[in-house]
């Protein structure tokens, strides 16, 4: 019963991760300037945040050397 335990809240601990890094990329790809959630207010300055993604090189993609007949 405690391995049931365990991968309970392995698998919970996990979800709750995965949707607070989704969330972190749907808020970074917004445009919005001002954030405000609860207590927390953000403001971000959205051109010079575009200007360097646009600076940064693409993240290289691994070849596919083998090829389907």
């Amino acid at each position: 019963m405690q391995e049931l335990s365990e991968v309970f809240w392995t698998f919970i601990t996990s979800s709750v991760i995965g949707l607070i890094l989704a969330l972190a990329r749907i808020a970074y790809k917004s445009k919005c300037s001002n954030i405000d959630i609860c207590c927390i207010k953000i403001t971000r300055n959205i051109p010079a945040e575009i200007e360097l993604d646009e600076r940064e090189p693409p993240s290289p993609r691994p070849e596919n050397n083998s090829q389907r007949v």
